[in-house]
């Protein structure tokens, strides 16, 4: 048997944004775990603000493993907190998903890399020309060496892991960058949104960066980040139809402050109707249009309103299990006529 070290990763109470938390163990394996092979562990939940001090006992449980391209006896693992007695700890926003191997999520995670509290290519005074050529952008006025740097490695840490990771860019602002993650199945994606989070924080230690998660770090004339979610099901990509999906969107719409109150902190400062937003207090759809609440695709209309829909208000803050979770209850209001 060899020895494992084992990050166990998991969410901690701190609101409205949780931060990500680990702890190590080392445990013997005849070969690498999956997750029925990894024992549940404690944690102090009265220093995450989960528990109160004179009953403090918090229990993690794993439910995703991967490995650590750090070393081949390392692995990942990502819990969800529960409570002594085995229920859901409330905090636990994944405990809140639907089960439903049919429905598909893609994460766009947006975010700005920063030193020193500046964006990485920022002058130290000022700013820097205006946005135009950043977005996707090559070259040394573009994008910043050490940004393209960590970002290539945090792909292929990502890859290494066995995260869906479908691609990097540059983002619309200078030191703004973006990587995108899908999964099938309703929790999938969310997971390895939040591990791919953990992976960019460990690597950014390494060389003095920090990761500014907010929505709208730069005040001005400068694209927010966001998190757009692309989502699917069974349903909506084999059956689909024009009357349905006009029902989802009134569904969508009748519940647009549920799904506000979960799509990330100080969204309006974000969605203003300006930078390729819908304005917070409105709700609408349409066909490419990167202005609306729910892209619609081209591709989606041809092939008889059937395929993935885009849902373009959540922010670079949120907790993907939140989002994944309030667009399937909604998707869950609206009959399919099966």
């Amino acid at each position: 048997m060899a020895k494992y070290k084992l990050d166990y990763i998991w969410l901690d109470g701190y609101s409205p944004v949780p931060n990500l938390r680990t702890k190590c163990c080392i445990k013997e394996f005849d070969s690498f775990p999956e997750v029925a092979d990894l024992p549940e562990w404690g944690f102090d939940g009265s220093s995450t603000q989960q528990a109160d001090g004179s009953d403090s006992d918090c229990i993690l449980k794993p439910v995703a493993v991967y490995p650590d391209s750090t070393n081949s006896n390392q692995a990942l693992v990502m819990c969800e907190v529960m409570l002594p007695n085995g229920d859901p700890h409330p905090t636990n926003t994944r405990a809140t998903i639907l089960d439903d191997d049919g429905a598909w999520f893609g994460f766009e995670q947006e975010y700005f890399l920063t030193q020193n509290g500046v964006p990485l290519g920022f002058p130290s005074e000022g700013y820097p020309e205006p946005q135009g050529e950043y977005y996707c952008g090559v070259g040394f006025k573009n994008v910043s060496a050490l940004g393209r740097q960590i970002t290539e490695e945090h792909l292929w840490q990502c890859l290494h892991a066995g995260i869906n990771h479908e691609g990097i860019n540059a983002e619309v602002a200078k030191g703004q960058w973006e990587f995108q993650v899908f999964g099938k199945g309703s929790k999938k994606a969310a997971d390895d949104v939040w591990v791919a989070r953990f992976l960019l924080l460990r690597l950014c230690e390494e060389y003095g960066v920090d990761v500014d998660w907010h929505c709208k770090p730069l005040a001005g004339d400068w694209n927010g980040s966001g998190m757009h979610s692309n989502f699917s099901t069974t349903y909506l990509r084999e059956t689909g139809g024009k009357e349905y999906f006009e029902a989802l969107m009134a569904a969508f719409e009748a519940h647009c402050e549920e799904h506000i109150a979960v799509y990330g902190p100080d969204n309006h400062l974000r969605l203003t109707g300006l930078h390729e937003t819908q304005s917070i207090d409105k709700f609408s759809y349409g066909v490419a249009d990167r202005g609306a609440s729910v892209r619609v695709p081209h591709a989606f209309v041809k092939d008889d309103y059937k395929g993935y829909l885009e849902d373009r208000r959540p922010n670079s803050q949120g907790d993907p299990y939140a989002i994944a979770s309030r667009i399937l209850q909604t998707i869950a209001t609206v009959p399919t006529g099966s």
